[in-house]
């Protein structure tokens, strides 16, 4: 139902005010950052969006905000809607499909998980009905989840039973799965793990979703570049700078350090609420100078 995302997708940070609230104000500004940056779309209120961290009506405004402010510009809106309670995911579904989204994606229920592959099609189904008319990516993301079950198993069966499965957000590391699902139809398999982005590539990929894309982008530019032109050692020079980059944001829990990294770029998202932890000042201060040591600041400016 839609066209293979092709280029980088920005698993975009919620951005929140100094109290902590949703601060819907600064979305437009990081959708002018991510243009600038040469983004293809946002993937709304996913991992990185500190999903489970919103409540429904947060939610719900967030996608209006980023429809909003993606209206006539080139960013692509992907909307996640996964949710523990399949009315609420439903819910997500319709009133994003409302606001003609490019498409919707849905992880698994985390809490009850589903235990086998008809199962898990059978909550996909109820969800990608309620947008009967938006391409429905299914969100396989297991370290998060817990919900480990063969991928191409899912999209053989779902072509059956979900009429608008268009694909997979494939945030797992699988590369002999993730071959297979590349295998497995005309499904739109975007890459999920920035740090292995060139393994990816070199396999038939042609699109990821990833939060470093947030900060950068410029890395991930050079590396496909570098791939598409055969320059190998190239590709592999910028992919270990992104395996640089995303260990040492891992070390402070990676989502609260890379919205301090946003900050650093001039960009506001505050910091991510709990139960992730934040840098505290200090950190904050030790993080810039360990960025500056690696040289990412001159690598995101090209």
């Amino acid at each position: 139902m839609a066209t293979k995302l092709q280029g980088l997708v920005a698993a975009t940070h919620t951005p929140f005010d100094t109290s902590g609230a949703l601060n819907l104000a600064a979305v437009e500004p990081l959708a002018e950052h991510l243009i600038r940056n040469g983004m293809l779309g946002v993937f709304v209120a996913g991992s990185t969006g500190e999903c489970h961290s919103l409540s429904l009506e947060e939610r719900l405004a967030l996608t209006q905000r980023w429809c909003e402010v993606a209206r006539g510009s080139s960013l692509k809106v992907i909307v996640h809607v996964g949710a523990n309670c399949l009315a609420d995911s439903r819910k997500l579904a319709s009133d994003a499909e409302s606001h003609g989204v490019h498409a919707i994606a849905a992880m698994a229920p985390s809490y009850f998980k589903p235990k086998s592959v008809s199962m898990l099609v059978a909550c996909c189904a109820e969800v990608a009905q309620a947008a009967p008319a938006t391409p429905f990516y299914f969100y396989d993301i297991p370290h998060m989840t817990g919900v480990t079950l063969p991928m191409a198993d899912f999209l053989t069966l779902g072509r059956e039973q979900i009429p608008t499965l268009t694909g997979l957000k494939f945030s797992n590391s699988d590369m002999m799965m993730y071959q297979r699902c590349l295998h497995a139809g005309d499904f739109d398999i975007p890459f999920g793990y920035d740090e292995f982005l060139l393994a990816a590539l070199s396999l038939g990929g042609v699109g990821g979703v990833g939060a470093t894309y947030n900060f950068a982008a410029p890395i991930y530019h050079r590396l496909m570049a570098a791939f598409q032109q055969g320059d190998m050692p190239a590709a592999r020079r910028e992919q270990y700078r992104s395996v640089q980059l995303v260990e040492l944001l891992a070390r402070g829990g990676f989502t609260g350090p890379s919205k301090a990294v946003m900050g650093m770029l001039g960009i506001e998202v505050g910091r991510a609420r709990l139960p992730q932890a934040n840098p505290s000042p200090d950190e904050v201060r030790t993080l810039r100078q360990q960025l500056e040591q690696l040289g990412f600041f001159d690598w995101v400016r090209g």
